[in-house]
Parts: structure tokens; sequence; C-alpha cells
């Protein structure tokens, strides 16, 4: 297993707690100097905040562990694309690199709609890494979403 798959496993951990309390499955985790110094998970639902994405979250606690806004020196792992406002915030943090779990064709930020981490009329730009342990993150997702529609059609039918 190489160093990015190990880190996306933890950032799936991260999903699976999203997942659990009914959450979007997605995960993210911040390492720098070889170390984990942040984890989040989305939890917009829970906390009836639009920006409590999971990247938002780790970006939160890893400027909090290393005491800057800066977080030069950092890898993000996520297990999906980042949407427009996490790839924002990515850039804005000077994190130096993002490795991705899956694509996000609808809303994804980092390649798949716009590369906004990796405009050029941007200060800073972000090394991305794509589709490491891409099945996995994208199954976690996937999965997630047929439950949801079944549950909606079972409740739907049950009025």
């Amino acid at each position: 297993m190489d160093i990015h798959e190990k880190y996306m496993k933890e950032a799936i951990k991260q999903a699976r707690k999203a997942e659990a309390i009914n959450e979007v499955p997605i995960g993210c985790v911040i390492v720098y100097e070889d170390k984990i110094i942040a984890r989040g998970y989305n939890r917009r639902k829970t906390d009836k905040n639009t920006l409590s994405h999971a990247e938002l979250i780790a970006i939160r606690k890893a400027s909090k562990k290393l005491g800057d806004w800066r977080l030069e020196g950092c890898t993000m792992y996520v297990t999906l694309e980042p949407c427009q406002m996490c790839a924002g915030a990515i850039v804005q943090a000077r994190i130096d690199r993002c490795v991705i779990g899956c694509m996000s064709p609808k809303s994804g930020c980092a390649g798949s709609i716009i590369n906004l981490l990796n405009m050029e009329e941007f200060n800073h730009k972000v090394e991305i890494i794509k589709g490491v342990l891409e099945k996995e993150c994208s199954g976690i997702l996937s999965d997630f979403f047929i439950k949801l529609r079944e549950k909606l059609k079972t409740e739907k039918d049950a009025d």
C-alpha cells in the first residue's frame, strides 16, 4: 500500500462517520510531516450549516493545530472532488497538494466542471492527484444514494 492509499483509507473512515449519521459520506484528512493533523466529515444536515463540509472542518482543525491560516506543507486527502467553496478554501489555505478519491462530474471544482485549484489567475496552485482508491470512494457514495432513494420510495409508497 502506498502512502496515498494509507491516508485515503483514513479519509474513508471519516466518510463512514458521516454515513453513520445519515450524512452524504464524504471524508477528509490533512497530513503534515507524515502525520494526520486534522480530520473532518460531512455534517451539513446535522449542523444545519452549508459550511459543514468535510474539507472546511478539516481546514479549521489543521489551522488551529498549526497555529496559522497558511497550511503550506500540507496534503489534503478527500474522498470526493471538492466543490467550489471547498476548492476556494484549499487555495486560500495554501495547501500544497489535494489527493482525491473520486471525481464529482456535477459539482467538482478540481477538474470536472472547472479547476479552481490550478487557475493561472490565482496566486497559489495546488497539486492534484486523482483516483486514489477511486472504486471504494465512489462505491460508498453510490451505495448511500441507492439506500436513500429506496428509503424515499418506501416513505412515498406508505403515504
